[in-house]
């Protein structure tokens, strides 16, 4: 989680990314950072984002991203 959180802070820094809950409807993160997310996730987790899952509940929060990693890489 320590390096989903660093990667969050590299892509929009100055976020509590530990506490906030609403990073999409918010607008906090934007479709370009969304992007670069994605990209970043795949890369350092080794595992492939399918549209299906570039929904809002999966990008809210970093614990909700968490979770959606933790389910792509088979580790529930």
């Amino acid at each position: 989680m320590n390096e989903l959180i660093e990667i969050l802070e590299d892509i929009v820094p100055g976020v509590d990314y530990e506490n906030c809950t609403t990073l999409i409807d918010d607008h906090i993160l934007d479709s370009f950072a969304i992007l670069s997310l994605v990209s970043e996730i795949e890369d350092a987790f080794d595992v492939e984002v399918a549209p299906v899952e570039l929904v809002a509940e999966n990008f809210n929060s970093a614990k909700s991203l968490w979770a959606m990693i933790t389910r792509l890489k088979g580790e529930e």
